[in-house]
């Protein structure tokens, strides 16, 4: 009887402790530095046979190709042009990539602070043509999704951080509380134009015309490239805080930042500038354009901010003065894009959402796929492009909804 009394007690005492860890400790996302060499990364670009993808990142066309984004470490090739049953070809390794964007068979990649550009005119013989050092000066992208960022581990003397690694962990809450204490954040569309490729809303790489604008946290990078492999890097022009994507239509660029979104003119293309911003509470968001509004969603939660996850429609027929119209909630929204009366949004684990924008006031369901993960989205002219948890989706258009036509496994 003494023994079961014993016993019991020791359980009612581990069960204390449990419930005392509870009120204490929480699981958090910690962000956990990937680091290089300085020699690796200067040897960072390489061309080699495919291999499977370890993350899946943002997703470009051009001709009859697919490049796919693995996160940090470089871009996947693949051959579309039987868009039914696609190929892996290559794969381009590049450290610290993250945003691809190409013109005239010449490919433009970051490789961190650099700029790679690459011939891609023979495709089973890419070679590397130039890289601009140090011309994207605030480049550091830090990972939005996360409650920690682990920066001070890294030793900037020997090592190159080129991207993150987000595992959970349980965490002090009142560390979680005091997470953000000593740390300097100062640090922290061409459509029709058949010689450049196009990049679904979470690009960072817009190229229009003669010059690639590339944008970072908080400026625009401005590179005439009228001499596709001698880019000159131009003056930088400051956008704001905590930019993170880039979309163009005509004569505008609209910035997607975590803060709302801004609006330059690049009639003079040289040197952009502000026109107009649209505010919102903190979250991270890419945005698209029609003819009369922009569509921008939001994703809250960690350090995108507390806003509510949603679609945002803004009337940008006055470009100075853009005005929200509608609201929509949605669940973790990432990329997004609109092809004629179409609207695409990737909900993240939510899948894909198709639909139709005729009405902005009353927009209707056309489809919902929802045994996805999604991410990053590109409707073509022909077909539309999405890109999930490692796994390439093509879809045709339908009157009233699409169609899957094939699924490409990345891993």
């Amino acid at each position: 009887m003494k023994k079961l009394a014993f016993f019991l007690l020791l359980g009612v005492l581990f069960i204390s402790c449990d419930k005392k860890d509870d009120d204490l400790y929480k699981e958090y996302q910690v962000a956990k530095p990937l680091k290089i060499s300085l020699a690796e990364f200067e040897n960072g670009v390489d061309i080699i046979d495919p291999i499977p993808i370890d993350e899946s990142g943002k997703i470009y066309a051009y001709k009859d190709y697919i490049f796919v984004n693995d996160k940090y470490k470089g871009v996947h090739v693949i051959d579309n042009s039987n868009p039914a049953s696609p190929q892996k070809i290559a794969f381009i390794k590049i450290a610290g990539n993250v945003d691809i964007s190409v013109k005239d068979d010449y490919l433009f990649a970051d490789s961190l602070m650099d700029l790679v550009v690459l011939d891609i005119s023979n495709i089973n013989n890419i070679t590397i043509v130039n890289r601009l050092e140090n011309v994207l000066r605030d480049n550091i992208i830090w990972p939005s999704e996360a409650d920690f960022i682990e920066y001070e581990t890294i030793d900037y003397n020997e090592e190159i951080l080129i991207g993150w690694e987000i595992v959970t962990e349980k965490r002090l809450k009142s560390e979680y509380e005091e997470r953000f204490s000593g740390i300097d954040f100062a640090l922290a569309e061409s459509a029709n134009d058949a010689s450049v490729g196009q990049g679904g809303s979470l690009a960072r790489f817009k190229i229009v015309d003669q010059y690639l604008y590339a944008v970072d946290s908080h400026n625009i990078n401005v590179f005439n490239i009228s001499n596709l492999e001698n880019p000159k890097d131009l003056e930088d022009v400051f956008a704001g805080f905590d930019i993170e994507t880039i979309f163009n239509k005509g004569q505008y660029l609209f910035l997607g930042s975590m803060r709302g979104m801004y609006i330059y003119d690049i009639s003079s293309p040289a040197t952009p500038t502000f026109v107009s911003e649209f505010q919102h509470g903190t979250a991270c968001d890419p945005v698209v354009v029609d003819d009369n509004y922009a569509y921008v969603t939001l994703r809250g939660g960690n350090t995108c901010g507390a806003t509510e996850s949603g679609l945002f429609i803004i009337d940008i027929s006055n470009i100075s003065e853009p005005v929200l119209k509608q609201t929509y909630s949605m669940d973790e929204p990432y990329g997004l894009g609109i092809k004629d009366e179409k609207l695409f949004i990737c909900d993240g684990a939510s899948g894909l959402k198709v639909f139709d924008k005729s009405d902005i006031a009353n927009l209707k369901t056309l489809d919902h796929f929802k045994n996805v993960v999604t991410f990053d989205v590109i409707p073509l002219e022909e077909n539309l492009l999405m890109v999930g948890e490692g796994v390439l989706y093509q879809y045709e258009y339908l009157d009233h909804k699409i169609n899957l036509i094939s699924e490409l496994e990345l891993n």
